[in-house]
């Protein structure tokens, strides 16, 4: 029988890479996931909704 190998495209570079066996996936390798997460991490990237402002009054902020 043969093993079907699921290709799939890196998120941040477009190359291909198999996702069987891949400990960076859905990466193509450490660096590109290291990069994605420092986008994350220097807010470049970020999830659309209402601006939230702290309350003086709340001491968790």
């Amino acid at each position: 029988m043969e093993k079907v190998v699921q290709l799939i495209r890196c998120p941040r570079c477009g190359k291909s890479t198999v996702w069987q066996n891949n400990p960076d996936r859905p990466f193509c390798s450490e660096k590109c996931r290291e990069v994605d997460l420092g986008r994350w991490a220097n807010e470049d990237y970020s999830i659309p909704g209402p601006e939230v402002q702290p309350e003086e009054d709340n001491p968790e902020f």
